[in-house]
């Protein structure tokens, strides 16, 4: 028998006694209710920190679950304590009613670029994640939006796929969500489908089939994109419920002269105007506080001074600071001697 053996009988032999005198188990600490509850929080602290094989979940960021770019082709088991999911640039197909099943605390949810199609999204599958509020599905074979979105969302990102329509029931009581991407897509009608969004500001639906303006759009818009689509005309009083937006971008489309309605862009509160590669013949009327307006590419023939100026004088001139007329039927020579009078702020006028 060792040295340290014998140390350990001499202690055990004096605490029996002791412990028995008292009525005491001396181990009993190995087995008590104190215990129980140490290891009862052990087992939940390991449980906090379980993480799939296939993916990282950082000690520093807990919450975290990094599955990205790992080639994966189905979804992984997720931990119910996880709130920002990264799963893009995989190959994966489908989405499962269950797969989400657990993920109850999820606040982010990451997929883009994947193999996801509209038939292997369960109807269920998003409909438990009351936190949710950013979901990014962009670059996928999706055909329309995935049912039962959470209204807890607040940015919605399903660019580049296929999507064909949009519907109201599609986005039915998402009065949170800000901002919406559904640019490079084959949508050719949206119908009233926008009216819902109550808080959008910012909305993208450019590189689509539209040959119109989407009606009821959103009144708290701060930025429309538009362009790359098939739109000759826009409809009357188009801007003029709009009084936080700033930013319209409708190049690339089909818009003529006879399809701008009289002071259509002469609103206040515009800061950039693109109407480029489109088909104007004459310089529309624009409110004297826009900063950036591009015309380029367009058929335009005339300079015409009075669609930045009604009137010229110590306080009233226009704001603008960047006019793009190149690639129209002008050149500087057509531009009014008096000009820089009323565009005394432009920095740049390219023709």
């Amino acid at each position: 028998m060792t040295p340290t053996m014998r140390l350990v009988i001499v202690v055990l032999s004096a605490l029996l006694p002791l412990s028995l005198s008292h009525g005491r188990d001396p181990l009993s600490w190995l087995y008590g209710r104190q215990s129980q509850g140490y290891f009862a929080s052990l087992q939940a602290d390991m449980a906090s920190r379980w993480c799939p094989d296939e993916c990282d979940c950082p000690p520093a960021f807990p919450i975290a679950m990094y599955c990205d770019g790992r080639g994966l082709t189905a979804m992984p088991s997720i931990p119910s304590h996880i709130k920002y999911l990264y799963l893009q640039n995989n190959a994966i197909t489908a989405v499962s009613d269950s797969a989400l099943m657990n993920a109850t605390n999820l606040v982010w949810l990451m997929m883009h670029h994947n193999q996801l199609t509209s038939e292997a999204i369960g109807k269920k599958a998003f409909l438990n994640l009351e936190q949710l509020e950013r979901v990014y599905l962009q670059h996928n074979n999706l055909t329309s939006i995935p049912s039962n979105l959470p209204r807890s969302l607040r940015d919605l990102r399903l660019n580049h796929n296929k999507i064909e329509k949009v519907t109201p029931v599609d986005l039915e009581g998402m009065d949170n969500l800000t901002i919406l991407y559904l640019h490079d897509n084959v949508v050719t009608d949206m119908s009233t489908s926008l009216k819902a969004l109550t808080s959008l500001t910012m909305l993208d639906i450019s590189s689509n089939q539209l040959t119109k303006v989407p009606e009821s759009l959103p009144e708290n818009l701060h930025q429309l994109y538009l362009e790359f689509n098939s739109i000759d005309s826009v409809p009357e009083g188009f801007l003029n419920r709009f009084t936080q937006l700033q930013y319209v971008r409708m190049s690339h489309n089909q818009i003529k002269d006879n399809g701008i309605p009289p002071n259509t862009f002469n609103v206040t509160g515009l800061v950039e105007l693109d109407l480029s590669f489109n088909k104007l013949e004459r310089i529309p009327l624009v409110s004297a506080t826009l900063q950036h307006l591009y015309l380029q590419a367009n058929q335009i023939k005339e300079f015409t001074l009075g669609s930045f100026c009604s009137a010229v004088d110590v306080t009233s001139f226009s704001k603008l600071l960047t006019l793009r007329l190149d690639g129209n039927e002008i050149s500087r020579e057509d531009i009014p001697s008096d000009s820089s009078q009323c565009l005394r702020m432009a920095s740049t006028i390219e023709v």
